[in-house]
Parts: C-alpha cells; sequence; structure tokens
C-alpha cells in the first residue's frame, strides 16, 4: 500500500465515514484511497467549508471530523475555521498538504512553513517525517483531538509520501540513465539514499489500531459532595450550561436527564441548546442577567466567564459560584469561583444528581423566573406586530418557529438576525443547534448544514443566514447539488450589515462599510442548480415555507430570500 492507502485505512479504522475536501495535486492519493474504502468524499467550493464541515460531524457524533486540503493557500483557507474549531473546543483532524520532503525551502510549488502557521492555533502539529510514520502519527493525532480539552489538530503530509516508492524514484529521477559528471553522481546518490529513508520498513505489516476510548476528565468526589452540600441550602440557585457539556454526544440522553433530576432553573447557550426539549418548566430563556444578579448560587457547566457574561460582572459578589470546565484556564477565567472543579461538566452534573436528594425547595423561585418569561413572550409576541418596510423580523422567526419540524437541526450563521431567531426559534432536541461559538465567525452556514445534514440524513437542515454571512456561503450551493444534500436556507435580507450598522450610525453617523444590496440570492441558489424563492410579504410566509419543504424533501437544496425591514429589537445589545 502506499501513502495514501495507508492514510485511508486509519480513517477507517477511527470510524471515520466523510473525508471533506478540495482537490489538489498534493493529496489525490488521499482522496482516491478513502473513496475505495468506503469512506464518503465530499469536495466542497471552499477550503474553510470543508473543515467548518468536518466540525459539524465532530459535534454531532463524538467522532473527530477530517478535511483534506492541499499545499499552500489550500491549508491557509482553512485558518478560520480551525481557529473557530479550536475557541470551540472542537475535534477535527485537518490533513494538509505539502511539497516533497527534498524540495522543501527550494521554491517549490505552494512550499511555504505551514507548521510555523498553524502551531499557535491547534492542540498539536506534526509533518510526518517517513511513510512508517504515517498511522502511528495518525493515530495519535485522533487520541490527541479528543482528550482532555478536544479541539484541532493538523498532520503534514509531503507528497512524497503518499505515493508508491517507484513513482517517488521517477520524479526524483533516480530511475532515469545518464549522470556522467561528478555532480550529476552525487546527486542521484543523494536522492537515492534520500528516497530509501523516506521508504525505509514501509513494507513491513503494518497494524492498524481501533479508535481508543478516551475517557473524560473525572472529578473529584470530595468536590461534587461540597457542590451537593452549598446546592442544598441555596434558595435562588442557577445552572449555566454550555457547549462542553455535550462534548460526549453519545451521553446527551443522560445529562438531559441529570439536569432535570436537578431541579434548579437552567439557562443554555451554544451546542447545549435543546438539551431539555422546547418546552421543560427549568428551561428558561430570558432575562438571564437578572436571574445571575438574584441568584445566590450559580453553577457554571462548561461557561467560561467571558464577554458573554460581561467578563463574570453578571453574576453578583456575593453569590456562591461552581465554574466546573475542562479547561483549567477558563475555569477561573476573569472571575475566582468559590469552588472550581477541572472535570468534564456532564459526568460532573450526572454525579452530582447521585448524591443530591430531590428537593422541591426552588419551586418558587422557578415561577419567578417562568413569569419573567412569560412577561418578555408577551412582549416579543406584540413586537412581532410592529409594522416594518417589508417583513417584520420579528415576525418571520416567530413563522419559521411554527414551520420548522419536530426533527430538524438549525444551523446559526449570521449575527443581527440569528441572534434575534435565538429569542425566539427554540431547537427541538439534544444536538440539534449548531452555532459558531465565541469566536462569532461568520461564514460557517454552508459547512455545518453540511456535515449536519450527512449525519442525519433524516432530518430537516435549516439554515438561518443573515445578508452578509451568506456571501461566504452561497457558492456550496453548487457542493449541497453535487452531492444531492437537501438543505433549507432562510437569509433574513435587510440589504445591510445590521449588527454593526445600528451601533456604529449611532455613535459614529456614518454607515460606511455596512450597506448592501437587497440582492437576489435566490436566483443565484437556483444557478447553481437548486431551488430558490423570494418572500416579501407576510401573507406569503406559510406558502412559501411550505413549498420550501416540498422542494427540500423531492432531494433539493432550498434558499429561502427573504427581504426583511429595520426593527430595534436588539438595540444596544453590541458586546464585545
Amino acid at each position: 500500500m502506499h501513502g495514501g492507502d495507508l492514510i485511508a485505512e486509519v480513517l477507517k479504522a477511527q470510524g471515520v465515514q466523510f473525508l471533506f475536501t478540495l482537490c489538489g495535486g498534493h493529496i489525490s492519493p488521499i482522496l482516491v484511497s478513502c473513496k475505495q474504502r468506503g469512506i464518503r468524499v465530499i469536495d466542497v467550493r471552499h477550503e474553510v467549508t470543508a473543515v467548518f464541515a468536518a466540525d459539524a460531524v465532530a459535534r454531532l457524533t463524538g467522532i473527530p471530523g477530517v478535511a483534506a486540503v492541499t499545499a499552500g493557500p489550500g491549508v491557509t483557507n482553512t485558518m478560520t475555521a480551525i481557529k473557530n474549531a479550536q475557541l470551540a473546543q472542537s475535534p477535527v483532524v485537518l490533513l494538509g498538504g505539502a511539497t516533497a520532503t527534498a524540495l522543501k525551502g527550494r521554491g517549490a510549488l505552494q512550499d511555504i512553513d505551514q507548521m510555523a502557521l498553524f502551531k499557535p492555533h491547534v492542540k498539536w502539529a506534526k509533518s510526518v517525517p517517513r511513510v512508517r510514520d504515517l498511522v502511528p502519527t495518525l493515530e495519535q493525532a485522533f487520541r490527541i483531538a479528543k482528550s482532555a480539552v478536544p479541539g484541532p489538530v493538523f498532520v503534514e503530509c509531503p507528497v512524497d509520501l503518499l505515493y508508491d516508492e517507484s513513482t517517488v524514484r521517477e520524479w526524483y529521477g533516480i530511475k532515469s540513465q545518464g549522470g556522467r559528471s561528478w555532480s550529476e553522481r552525487a546527486l542521484k546518490w543523494y536522492l537515492n539514499r534520500h528516497v530509501n529513508q523516506l521508504f525505509a520498513d514501509s513494507s513491513e505489516a503494518i497494524k492498524f489500531s481501533s479508535p481508543n476510548e478516551v475517557a473524560p476528565p473525572r472529578p473529584e468526589a470530595g468536590k461534587i459532595r461540597q457542590a451537593a452540600e452549598k446546592l442544598q441550602r441555596a434558595e435562588r440557585p442557577v445552572l449555566l450550561a454550555g457547549s462542553q457539556t455535550l462534548l460526549e454526544a453519545a451521553e446527551a440522553k443522560r445529562v438531559a436527564e441529570s439536569v432535570e433530576r436537578l431541579g434548579i432553573p437552567v439557562y443554555l447557550s451554544g451546542m447545549a441548546r435543546g438539551l431539555l426539549g422546547k418546552q421543560h418548566a427549568l428551561l428558561m430563556r430570558h432575562k438571564r442577567r437578572e436571574a445571575l444578579k438574584e441568584a445566590d448560587l450559580v453553577i457554571l457547566a462548561g461557561v467560561p466567564c467571558d464577554f458573554r457574561l460581561d467578563y463574570g460582572r453578571h453574576i453578583r459578589r456575593e453569590a456562591y459560584l461552581i465554574s466546573i470546565n475542562r479547561s483549567r484556564s477558563d475555569v477561573k477565567k476573569n472571575r475566582r469561583p468559590n469552588l472550581g472543579v477541572l472535570s468534564d461538566p456532564a459526568l460532573f452534573l450526572c454525579w452530582l444528581t447521585e448524591v443530591l436528594p430531590q428537593n422541591e425547595r426552588w419551586k418558587n423561585w422557578r415561577e419567578q423566573l417562568r413569569q419573567r418569561d412569560e412577561t418578555r413572550e408577551q412582549e416579543i409576541c406584540q413586537q412581532a406586530q410592529e409594522p416594518t418596510a417589508l417583513l417584520n423580523p420579528v415576525h418571520l422567526c416567530r413563522e419559521i418557529e411554527k414551520n420548522i419540524p419536530s426533527n430538524s437541526v438549525i444551523v446559526a450563521d449570521a449575527g443581527d438576525f440569528v441572534a434575534t431567531a435565538s429569542y425566539i426559534v427554540s431547537p427541538p432536541a439534544p444536538l440539534t443547534w449548531l452555532d459558531p461559538g465565541v469566536f462569532g465567525t461568520l461564514g460557517v452556514g454552508a459547512g455545518f448544514a453540511l456535515g449536519a445534514k450527512l449525519c442525519r440524513p433524516e432530518s430537516e437542515v435549516w439554515i438561518l443566514f443573515g445578508d452578509g454571512s451568506v456571501g461566504y456561503s452561497l457558492s456550496e450551493f453548487d457542493t449541497f447539488v453535487r452531492h444531492q444534500i437537501p438543505v433549507l436556507a432562510v437569509v433574513g435580507n435587510d440589504a445591510g450589515w445590521t449588527q454593526i450598522a445600528r451601533e456604529q450610525i449611532e455613535m459614529l453617523k456614518d454607515d460606511v462599510g455596512t450597506v448592501l444590496r437587497h440582492t437576489d440570492y435566490h436566483a443565484v441558489a437556483e444557478g447553481f442548480g437548486g431551488k430558490g424563492f423570494l418572500l416579501k410579504e407576510p401573507q406569503h410566509i406559510g406558502e412559501i415555507f411550505q413549498r420550501a419543504r416540498q422542494a427540500v424533501a423531492q432531494g433539493h437544496p432550498v434558499l429561502v430570500n427573504a427581504h426583511i425591514g429595520k426593527t430595534a429589537f436588539r438595540k444596544g445589545s453590541l458586546s464585545m
């Protein structure tokens, strides 16, 4: 087997079903070998989409997602998605092509120092030096990506390690005749020696290991008892659960049951959205800041005190703060907890419920927060009825909530429009909401939807785009069509970068750089072979969504271009 075969065998042994890529001469053997072994190769129109798709697969399955891209600009194009995966703590394996080992630093095509570029932004980076090192290096990459705080890893695979030895010797001219001068004979001797080293011992039988179970970090029993004691004495406890609580995707149901048994009010963020379904007595959605100011005990389960909690200032100083996180730095970021627990948050919550007796003492506290939630829902209902030019975005989001089915996966890729939708559109179940995470990256939509639909072919995958973010992903409708991936995209099109414009105009009195057009995105989707619908009038929302869902059911990717007006719904919401 050549190097491409070896890599494909490792991926197959690790349970990888999909390889996301954009083709390039440096990685062709990997793609062909994966296809031959039944791994579905999905080629996209931009390398960043390949990594976003791999990220989505990792989040939904718990198995590291894999992307392979060619050298130079191929790998540099992935950097935003790699950094997003690092900050979102997603286990992704990126295979990067590279120039031949003997030509590094000699001006070869697309030859740059890729290792220097990636090392600061991944958990681990390794350039494979010999063919015999491909298998152990890749297996180590999978272990590292999944362990402790998960994250992306980068494996550089030089092109002369991927082809068979005979072909590589021809490339280096070792088989050719001639070379009578001393310098030519010396060069041939050097290259022959170099190739011998590349392929040394590579013909020996290579053992492919099964995936190692990487156990999540376990909490200390003493800290669980301490948390239980404090919680039993609390009058107004609050739980904030973030994406880390669902890193072990297979444990989602068990985590949801444990959170339910705790019996305390819960706010969910990131990948944890949907953990308790759409409607649950413990689930609170609005006025989180007020709840934190009133709480006497706060549990942060995989949630650091970053800008989303105003660097910890949302939690009052008198409250007893319990922070559980896999990351040593995130446990105490910006705010030192009363009880810091270096552990998997999901495991901590599951074990906590085992030592905590059932408690109904928080019923009044829950009802107080529930009443506040209902009041806010009534306000949103009123705001949805306010007249605007074109569609009221609040009303549109309420209609999306009505039309989106219970088996859906929702991909969030926008600023202002998705932030509005997050108040209204409820993920139906655990692991049915995908957003970029703390990096706030635009452009995740197509890649996340691609990965989600492949993992959940029975689900309707909806992408909520803004008209700014859709510009990053629109060409991937060609990918959806070619690979028969039917997804439903809704673009909230208000002809501007509204989240930025709102504050910029008020503070600086200038809209420079924030103005777009009511572009015919639906026509572009149709040009790529999908189905497009233009939506301008509220009385047609239900009809358009019904037609869009019918087209998806027939196997077509769909884009609904919804022209929306401006509202003050999110005035003053920009945070940094």
